[in-house]
Formats: structure tokens, C-alpha cells, sequence
């Protein structure tokens, strides 16, 4: 798509200060693998969407990760859902808007690669196949090459997925081979606490957080199920950023369900106050990822 095609946005990445201490609240809403009949809660049609990033940008996220819903509620990456879901959240919201490109662990790659005629404002790039639970998430090396490729040539920016210590590997190898991404920050996640996956334990993600390539800006993390309070508190620990939502979690503790993702956030943004660090807002964010601004 050309820049003509692409009129809702500025020409450069913004720049502007940020805080000292700054905490990037990313919310990941949905998902790809909770049903709605099993969690009625989960939001997966465009109103409950909208509706549930207000919420979570007014408790203190600053960017919202994206799978998007057919009318069945099933997981989909029809194209004009992804562009209208693109810009009802631009429209309610100044979150970034990331989308993501891993769809269910079902969907063909070259799906998945179309994701980015969306025009996002980011996308999930995962660096490498993973055993998810009893499916396999496909991630093979040609596939990671030619979407990278593809965000710098969309002006899309990725955050770097690492489900395990071998994709920090596969990381660097990229930014070797095809330089930095679009906007010249490189921003990950540490996805943790997968079966199939690195642990969600604070020993595996000191050693994440001390192999990564040094053209790192900014890294979160993200502890599923059980491991979401201690990846936060490690991460906390280490200067990182965090990424919590029903996506990941579906609990506030043993017991005690989630009603809403704002509740996530709202209890990130307290420990992130904890450790003196206040969260970034919308247009922070976008500066701290290299993102455009929405005119």
C-alpha cells in the first residue's frame, strides 16, 4: 500500500519525551483459543471490542493486541473485519493498535502474512515455531523473513514474539540479515508460561532479558495463566514492560474469575505504581515503539 493509500497517517514515526520511568501496559483482550460460550465475558464482537479498549485505556494501557471474531464468534482474519476493527479502535481510542498476525494456530501463513493490508499500527511477529498445548503455533524461517520484510515495506511496526530462548537467537540472526524495523526501535515480548514454551519463571526471563541482541528499545512480558503475577513482578523487577489480558488469563486468583480486562490492567498499573513507574499513554507509547500518529 502506498503512503497516498495510508492518508490517516503522518510521515514519520513521533518523537517526543518520555517519561523517566514510563511503563507500557499492553492489553490482549481475546485471544484466538477461549470460546465465548465458555466465557461469556470475552469479547469478541466489534461493540464489546471497542467498548472493552476504552475501558482499558482509561485504567492505564497504552496499546491493545488484537485477535478478531466472525458473527459465530469463531477466530478470523477476514480482511475487511480487520480493517473495520483497525479503525473503530482508532476512532474510540488512542491506543496503538496491534494487530496480530498469528491468528489461530490453524490459519495458512500466507492469511496470516494479508493481515497487514489492515494497515495496523503494529503486528505480533512471532520468531519461531512453538509446541502450543497439543497444536504446534507455525513460525518456520522463510515465513518470519518475508513478514518482516513485509512490515518494512508497509511502514507496520512488529513486536518481536519469544516464546522461548531459541527465538532470541533467531531475533538477532533477523536484525542482521534485514536491519531495524520501521520507526528504528526494536520492542519484544516474552511470551512465558506456554506449554510447549519457556517457564514463566523470573530465572528463565533474566536469561531472555540478558540474550537479547543489543538493537533492543523496549521488552515485555507475558505470563499465561498461573505465571502472570510472577512474569510481572520479574519483569517489574528488571525495567520491563508488561502485557496482561483474558487472551492470557482468565482469573484474578484461585477461584475468582475475570470479569472484565480492565481489571488486568487496572492491577498491572498498580504494580507498575508500586515500582515508581507511571503508565505510558497512547501517544507515549507510539513513541516509545517508533509508531505514527493518527492526524
Amino acid at each position: 500500500m502506498s503512503r497516498a493509500g495510508r492518508s490517516l497517517w503522518h510521515d514519520e514515526p513521533v518523537r517526543e519525551p518520555l517519561p523517566v520511568h514510563g511503563l507500557l501496559v499492553t492489553v490482549a483482550p481475546t485471544g484466538a483459543e477461549t470460546t465465548k460460550a465458555d466465557c461469556p465475558q470475552l469479547p469478541t464482537t466489534l461493540a464489546e471490542l471497542a467498548r472493552t479498549a476504552q475501558e482499558c485505556e482509561a485504567a492505564g494501557a497504552g496499546m491493545i493486541h488484537v485477535h478478531v471474531r466472525d458473527d459465530d464468534h469463531q477466530p478470523t482474519l477476514d480482511l475487511a473485519r480487520l480493517r473495520d476493527t483497525v479503525l473503530a479502535l482508532h476512532e474510540s481510542t488512542e491506543l496503538v493498535v496491534q494487530l496480530s498476525t498469528g491468528g489461530s494456530v490453524h490459519d495458512p501463513l500466507e492469511q496470516r502474512l494479508r493481515v497487514l493490508d489492515a494497515a495496523p499500527d503494529s503486528c505480533s511477529l512471532t520468531m519461531g515455531t512453538t509446541n502450543f498445548g497439543d497444536d504446534v503455533f507455525s513460525n518456520p524461517w522463510p515465513f518470519v523473513r518475508e513478514l518482516y520484510q513485509l512490515t518494512q515495506e508497509r511502514e507496520v511496526v512488529p513486536e518481536f514474539e519469544l516464546f522461548d530462548l531459541g527465538q532470541v537467537t533467531a531475533l538477532a540472526r533477523l536484525l542482521d540479515l534485514h536491519g531495524l524495523p520501521y520507526g528504528d526501535r526494536v520492542h519484544v515480548d516474552f511470551v512465558m508460561g506456554v506449554p510447549g514454551g519457556m517457564p514463566g519463571t523470573t530465572a528463565a526471563l533474566v536469561a531472555g532479558v540478558a540474550a537479547l541482541p543489543p538493537q533492543v528499545t523496549s521488552w515485555s512480558a507475558t505470563g499465561v495463566g498461573r505465571s502472570t503475577i510472577p512474569v510481572m513482578l520479574a519483569s517489574l523487577s528488571q525495567g520491563g514492560h508488561l502485557r496482561v489480558g483474558m487472551e492470557d488469563v482468565l482469573t484474578l486468583s484461585r477461584g475468582v474469575p475475570v470479569e472484565a480486562n480492565a481489571q488486568l490492567v487496572a492491577r498491572a498499573v498498580q504494580a507498575g505504581r508500586l515500582a515508581q513507574r507511571e503508565p505510558l499513554s497512547g501517544a507515549q507509547a507510539r513513541a516509545l515503539l517508533g509508531v505514527r500518529s493518527v492526524r
